[in-house]
């Protein structure tokens, strides 16, 4: 990759990109013209899981804000799970989801987030070892860079023969050979280790290689990346990896400070 960072000084009303907001999202938002955003990746608080010093999220706003935001052709990547209590599930992945599309975004695809190494839990079921990784879009989304894996078979010649039968001549076998292709495209469920950067200081922090592969899918360099919730970080240091522009916002001050040091870190590293 060229290492030339080509970052665009965009502003929008009060404040600008390249810079994370020490403030509930819906602020930050609130300052943005309509179809501004190209990308959102994130993870959002669900089912009471995390602790957030008593701060409460208004989803059913956050959502309606987020599709105004969002440019057309644009895509919001919602990361989420379900508690369970009391033996069921609360369903509010589904139900956000739902929500979504109501707000006009079309979901693209539902996809699964693997966990490699979850944490086995004391349940009369199967263990949890996966989050939904629901991909929406305004319209058709305009950028589609997919992941290629490697083929099982990669560059092997496979034989196949086919039987016909053929007026005037009977049953006839006719044998093709074909070479196997190096790559295909990955599917839409993808293994992750979890934890990373210090997950000491964030419980709750997604893989960085997620949000690569996520920001590498679905937007373009000087592209603007967004996370509402941002947490410790993950999804500003690589848009800055993958020279895209980002904003984040970000209600704790205690985790402002923790991905704020990352992000100079990474940008210390490039430049």
């Amino acid at each position: 990759m060229d290492n030339k960072r080509t970052f665009l000084e965009v502003n929008f009303t009060g404040a600008s990109v390249l810079k994370l907001y020490n403030e509930d999202c819906l602020d930050t938002m609130a300052r943005m013209e309509d179809n501004f955003i190209d990308l959102t990746v994130t993870s959002p608080p669900y089912d009471n899981l995390r602790t957030y010093n008593g701060y409460s999220f208004d989803f059913e706003s956050i959502a309606k804000e987020l599709y105004r935001v969002t440019k057309e052709g644009g895509v919001v990547v919602w990361i989420v799970g379900d508690a369970t209590i009391k033996g069921s599930e609360t369903g509010t992945s589904f139900k956000q989801a739902l929500f979504l599309k109501e707000c006009g975004f079309r979901l693209n695809d539902t996809m699964i987030y693997q966990k490699a190494n979850f944490i086995p839990l004391t349940h009369k079921r199967y263990e949890q070892e996966f989050e939904y990784m629901f991909v929406f879009s305004k319209e058709k989304p305009k950028s589609f860079n997919p992941l290629m894996i490697d083929c099982i078979h990669a560059g092997k010649t496979i034989k196949r023969s086919r039987k016909t039968n053929e007026i005037g001549i009977g049953l006839r076998e006719t044998q093709t050979s074909l070479k196997t292709k190096d790559k295909k495209q990955k599917g839409n469920v993808w293994k992750y280790n979890t934890g990373g950067y210090n997950t000491a200081n964030h419980v709750a922090q997604f893989p960085e290689q997620l949000a690569n592969d996520h920001i590498i899918s679905w937007s373009n360099e000087n592209d603007i990346v967004y996370d509402p919730f941002m947490g410790s970080g993950t999804t500003a240091k690589m848009a800055i990896l993958n020279n895209r522009n980002w904003i984040g916002s970000e209600m704790s001050s205690e985790y402002c400070d923790i991905a704020e040091k990352r992000i100079k870190e990474t940008q210390q590293r490039l430049f």
